[in-house]
């Protein structure tokens, strides 16, 4: 992977779309920024342009107002540094857990050499070699999204997108996968944003945590967390005091934007 991975900036970012012949805002001058490297956490209730925000960095949208850049440039359709993992995995139900993993070397034709190596390496850093002959209908859901986050990390990307990617997990399954997740950015060469509607996962992952407000979407705070993964964190008090602020936080952000609309009723 590219060292020290992707730096993101957002400035002044906003997004429209038509709705019946209306104008309906989903993001409203948003500016964060990324230094390459590391996890950091987008939250904000539902509605408020979370995922147009991630589709917006990955190419899929572009933006209506402000700018986006990556390492300096405008993202692009079909920049191949960058992955996107959606929470619903994505697998293909008819390709065994290795096919789904190489799908991205194959469709970029890469030698059957590279495709192998690049694979098997993948594989077995996310426990999953003994199950590369199995099918998606016979893993485990935490399995399944192991598997997305591996076809993701085959391409070897250096900006990593992911749209609440275990909020359909357990607790402890969930938990887990944050674990592994941390064990990859330790290698170096990667930044991920993660969208989540979880506080305590924000909190645990994000060395960053940029709270959005309600509709249309604007940032309303950001928090330093330095401790981010650290060992241990989340039975200190620093997170259970992190967890209550950013809690807080999304309230104050709800009653302003309350405010707001009834001030223009």
């Amino acid at each position: 992977m590219p060292g020290g991975g992707a730096a993101v900036l957002v400035d002044r970012l906003s997004f429209f779309y038509a709705l019946n012949g209306n104008r309906v805002e989903a993001l409203k001058e948003v500016s964060f920024s990324i230094e390459g490297g590391g996890i950091y956490a987008l939250i904000g209730p539902s509605g408020c342009g979370k995922s147009t925000l991630l589709y917006i960095l990955a190419g899929l949208l572009p933006p209506r107002g402000g700018r986006v850049l990556i390492n300096g440039e405008r993202p692009l359709p079909g920049r191949r540094a960058t992955s996107l993992i959606l929470q619903e995995y994505g697998l293909l139900p008819w390709k065994t857990v290795w096919d789904n993993v190489v799908l991205g070397l194959v469709i970029r034709r890469l030698p059957a050499g590279e495709i192998r190596r690049k694979g098997e390496k993948v594989l077995k850093e996310m426990g999953l070699w003994e199950l590369r002959r199995r099918y998606p209908a016979e893993l485990s859901g935490g399995q399944r999204q192991r598997v997305a986050i591996a076809r993701s990390l085959a391409t070897e990307p250096d900006l990593l997108l992911m749209d609440e990617p275990f909020s359909s997990l357990d607790a402890l399954t969930r938990e887990a996968l944050q674990d592994v997740l941390q064990n990859i950015l330790q290698s170096g060469g990667l930044t991920v944003l993660l969208v989540t509607h979880n506080i305590e996962e924000a909190a645990f992952l994000g060395r960053r945590v940029i709270v959005l407000t309600p509709h249309p979407g604007s940032v309303y705070q950001i928090f330093e967390n330095p401790r981010a993964c650290s060992p241990g964190y989340r039975k200190s008090a620093e997170f259970f005091r992190l967890c209550t602020e950013l809690r807080n936080a999304l309230e104050f952000a709800q009653i302003r934007a309350q405010d707001a609309n009834a001030g223009c009723g």
